[in-house]
């Protein structure tokens, strides 16, 4: 399945003069391109006003997480490799969109989708570069390496921790503790401990009433 071309570049709404060339001028193309992000909203909540999250919020957030909890990795990682690559794995989302993890029929697709924008999004940076980064989001979605699989895990919480702060605002109708669990368990393939207090967090929602169904 392929990804309908979007509307032009954004770039093209004031291209940069014609003095910025090269590597330079793809570079900063694709930095723009990528602002995209601002506008692709999620299905959590922001904790500290009332509107969804949108995705480039949503990658800051992991990078933070990631520097500040990865003394509680399964194994030892590389902080900056897991910061790149939660900072870079959502960004074919500019193209495909976000598919909430609870929404089967939005998912549909979905995997096919973010590889024809991956292809296209990273092809906007000079080649050896385009291909560095693009193999971080491979890295990050084949979840292999101990890097990848803490960057899931940061991925994983991030949105139970909103959804605990705002008493489960935005999530899916029809989530179950039961779900949340067998969705979410993958975050002790990255952390045990972190996966030990998301289910502290999915048990007290529950006691609490913060699912639908």
């Amino acid at each position: 399945m392929s990804v309908p071309d979007p509307e032009p570049l954004l770039i093209s709404r004031n291209p940069l003069p014609a003095a910025i060339t090269g590597d330079l001028l793809a570079q900063l193309t694709f930095i723009v391109e990528v602002d995209r992000m601002k506008a692709v909203l999620r299905q959590s909540w922001v904790v500290a006003v009332d509107r969804p999250e949108n995705d480039a919020e949503h990658s800051w957030h992991l990078a933070l997480m990631a520097i500040v909890l990865a003394e509680h990795a399964r194994e030892p990682v590389d902080v900056a490799r897991v910061v790149e690559l939660v900072v870079l794995h959502d960004l074919v989302e500019v193209y495909a969109g976000d598919a909430p993890l609870h929404d089967e029929a939005a998912r549909a697709g979905q995997e096919e989708r973010e590889l024809a924008a991956a292809g296209r999004l990273y092809a906007l940076l000079p080649d050896e570069q385009g291909a560095r980064l693009r193999a971080a989001w491979d890295e990050f979605e084949a979840h292999v390496t101990p890097e990848a699989r803490f960057a899931r895990s940061m991925d994983r919480l991030q949105p139970l921790l909103l959804a605990w702060m705002t008493g489960g605002k935005g999530r899916e109708e029809g989530v179950t503790a039961a779900s949340i669990r067998e969705r979410l368990a993958i975050i002790a393939d990255g952390s045990p401990d972190l996966w030990a207090a998301a289910e502290v967090l999915i048990d007290e929602s529950e006691r609490r009433g913060h699912f639908g169904g």
